[in-house]
């Protein structure tokens, strides 16, 4: 009879790997990058644009597995993360780091074939901002990490439009600043009330750093700067009242959020639900802001 060696891990389970993508993310890279590929109204075939939204989303995988690949230890001493696939022990670092390198080199060439050699360009700096200038250097190290390194996330729809029409304009620019101003106060309304977590693990976010009452002067501010930014399409003539009226509605509700986080004199996780009600919202109002943005776009196509 042949007995199983326990030594020897076992392969890692494909719900493992799924989970080393992070797929929530993953939805909102999927999500604005279609909106960016939409919303270039440049005709591409249906297929090649299936193709340049499966390469963006194996991408933003390939990014979110590297990321845990080096964070392993770090995710091992924060609650939020220490059932994730490699601190939990279901997947070894090796298989990692392979799987994330595979992805990426995967992504990039295939996007680059299907599409533009620009759209995969900015594809692989995208990878390689996040999980080497953020991962790396600015989260560990900064506690401005999140205010740079919202730049990572601000790339799917500009690689969306440059996919679809092989060059990039105004208003895809103007979607990359609408989600690298949007990063800092929806990720520092996380981090209030996980900031123990950060703590732990030593990492220099804003809340741990400068504390509560400077963290949410900082959200009222991008607030702010964000309202602006998400208006600018429409008051440049770029897009129609469809967008301009969901970007002024959205942007009222999100900075009267931001109003109430920032007169909130909480300390503890379980007094702070107006951090958790701006965190929530702000996500629903990505999603929001940009399908107004498809559908402006379609109406005046």
């Amino acid at each position: 009879m042949i007995v199983a060696d326990s030594s020897v891990p076992l392969p890692a389970d494909w719900r493992d790997l799924f989970a080393l993508t992070k797929p929530r993310v993953m939805s909102l890279v999927v999500f604005t990058a279609l909106c960016g590929l939409l919303a270039a109204r440049s005709g591409i075939d249906p297929v090649l644009g299936f193709t340049a939204i499966l390469c963006i989303a194996l991408g933003a995988g390939a990014s979110g597995a590297l990321n845990q690949w080096y964070e392993a230890d770090l995710d091992a001493k924060m609650k939020r993360t220490a059932g994730r696939p490699l601190p939990s022990g279901r997947v070894d670092r090796q298989t990692a780091l392979h799987f994330g390198v595979g992805l990426a080199v995967f992504s990039v060439l295939m996007l680059g074939l299907a599409t533009n050699w620009l759209a995969a360009g900015i594809l692989a700096f995208s990878i390689f901002f996040y999980a080497v200038v953020y991962t790396v250097w600015l989260k560990p190290n900064t506690p401005q990490n999140i205010v740079i390194g919202g730049a990572a996330g601000a790339f799917p729809p500009l690689l969306g439009w440059a996919a679809a029409s092989g060059s990039v304009s105004t208003l895809p620019a103007l979607l990359f600043a609408i989600i690298f101003l949007w990063t800092p106060p929806h990720f520092w309304a996380l981090a209030l009330f996980v900031k123990t977590d950060y703590a732990a693990a030593g990492i220099p976010m804003l809340p741990v750093t400068a504390g509560a009452r400077a963290t949410r002067q900082q959200i009222l501010l991008y607030s702010f700067v964000l309202a602006a930014a998400a208006v600018a399409p429409w008051a440049l003539g770029l897009t129609g009242a469809i967008y301009g009226l969901a970007a002024v509605a959205l942007n009222a509700v999100f900075v009267a959020l931001a109003v109430r986080v920032w007169r909130n004199q909480a300390t503890e996780p379980q007094g702070m639900k107006p951090e958790k009600r701006l965190f929530a919202f702000s996500i629903l109002y990505l999603f929001i802001l940009f399908g107004a943005l498809v559908a402006d776009r379609l109406v005046l196509s």
